[in-house]
């Protein structure tokens, strides 16, 4: 009798489990490379069409003050994973190591995989990982169960590579293989791999990164719909591809569809209404292999490019899809960055969220469902093109450059993006209060670094595999 109860315990405690696993919303997150916030046709695009990104926002919510992490790629991604904005994060820029990859972050650095994973999720990452070398210590295989895709970044900036990485196994090509689809088939097979359990998906895909590379077939789709533009792809050709500007538009043609396949994947499982899907860019547009941002207004109206700490630079798109939680069709004005993403991820996987961190979960925003804790200030630090800091406060951005040398008070531009969303009247000399204020958020947010410094250039600590 004892024996029996012990078992209906065991299969009750084992219900239980399941009913909670369940419960547990499956997490995917597309992080596209070098996207500008006016990249995507329900951001304002007339050069092309997004039309499955568009359904995206169509059937969830569109941000429009949402910021990325930094305003290159490695960066961004530290302060994804971790939860920090650059003025406390590990990784605050581009940092190569040889013969592959970027400088690695800690062993033991907390990361949304590692965390989700204490939660029984299955974690994927396929696409660009920038934070560790083929086995260091932060190689992707130390944080992800699966990851497909790129290490390095450098090797990133080519489409037709002669290999890509499976966890810590090497997978050589024949340097014709176009990836842009080949990874997002893998990304697909890893949801029908883990439909049974929660998962993350962490979906960094390389479109539209460095070099302007596509299929002829695809890049002549484009051209086809729009002859009159014939002119402008023989003007803008650069040396890596005949035709950058059909390039890019048939770039983002092939991510679009790729998101419509994820789509209609998760519909085709089952599993469309227990899965939370959210979409956005790392930075704002580059300026690399014949790429004319200009020409697709990539930055819409904000000004800046990927390098700059001005909003084109910084501000990304953000659309969040939850069927049944998300409302359809719904826009939100939350000031929130990618830092955010961390306790978010935590809130909706069940788990306790690290002290210390940047980051403020949006769950509230995104549910409508309980108060929405909302940042004093957004902070940015970058230390290429003479170094250069920002923050975010309130309806303020101060903006401040030249941090190489000597750090003056009149070095610090302020803007109010109520009126001047493209930053181009600096009104800090009639605000000294307010330009006070972000000195001090300047202060409070920086937390001094070994491999990070401003001031004259002077001899770093090297970076090690």
């Amino acid at each position: 009798m004892k024996y029996s109860i012990l078992l209906l315990l065991i299969a009750c405690l084992n219900a239980t489990t399941l009913a909670a696993d369940a419960a547990k919303p499956n997490i995917i997150y597309i992080l596209l490379d070098d996207a500008g916030y006016g990249d995507f046709s329900c951001y304002g695009q007339q050069k092309f069409k997004t039309p499955h990104i568009d359904k995206l926002a169509a059937e969830g919510m569109k941000f429009t003050q949402h910021y990325s992490g930094s305003t290159v790629c490695a960066p961004t991604r530290c302060s994804l994973m971790t939860g920090m904005h650059t003025g406390h994060a590990y990784v605050r820029g581009n940092r190569e190591v040889k013969p592959e990859g970027q400088a690695a972050m800690p062993a033991d650095i907390v990361t949304i995989p590692r965390l989700l994973k204490t939660a029984g999720y299955t974690t994927g990452a396929f696409g660009k990982w920038g934070l560790g070398a083929p086995s260091s210590p932060s190689d992707p295989a130390e944080h992800f169960d699966l990851f497909y895709g790129y290490n390095c970044q450098r090797e990133a900036h080519l489409y037709y590579p002669d290999h890509l990485w499976r966890n810590k196994e090497r997978i050589n090509l024949d340097g014709k293989t176009y990836t842009g689809r080949m990874i997002n088939d893998e990304a697909l097979q890893f949801v029908r791999d883990s439909k049974g359990d929660p998962f993350f998906l962490f979906l960094p895909v390389t479109i539209p990164h460095a070099a302007m590379q596509a299929p002829e077939n695809d890049m002549a789709a484009w051209r086809e719909k729009f002859p009159e533009f014939e002119d402008v792809i023989g003007k803008y050709a650069g040396s890596e591809t005949k035709n950058p500007i059909a390039a890019f538009a048939a770039m983002m043609t092939i991510a679009d569809e790729g998101v419509g396949q994820l789509m209609a994947l998760l519909k085709e499982l089952n599993i469309d209404d227990n899965t939370i899907v959210m979409f956005t860019s790392d930075n704002g547009p580059h300026q690399e292999g014949g790429h004319n941002p200009e020409f697709f207004n990539s930055n819409g109206p904000l000004k800046g490019h990927k390098r700059d700490l001005y909003d084109g630079g910084i501000r990304a798109a953000l659309i969040a899809r939850w069927p049944g939680k998300i409302q359809a069709g719904s826009t939100s004005e939350l000031i929130c960055a990618h830092w955010d993403m961390l306790p978010t991820f935590c809130e909706l996987g069940g788990v306790e969220t690290p002290a210390g961190i940047d980051g403020i979960s949006i769950v509230p925003e995104l549910t409508d469902n309980g108060t929405q804790t909302k940042h004093e200030f957004l902070y940015w630090e970058f230390y290429e093109r003479g170094g250069r800091r920002a923050v975010r406060f309130d309806n303020y951005k101060a903006v401040q450059l030249n941090l190489t040398s000597v750090t003056q008070t009149k070095g610090v531009e302020l803007y109010d993006l109520t009126t001047d969303i493209g930053e181009e009247n600096n009104i800090a000399e009639k605000h000294p209060v307010l330009v006070k204020r972000a000195q001090d958020y300047f202060a409070a947010a920086h937390t001094p670094s070994e491999f990070w410094q401003f001031g004259p250039k002077k001899q770093q600590p090297k970076w090690t595999k």
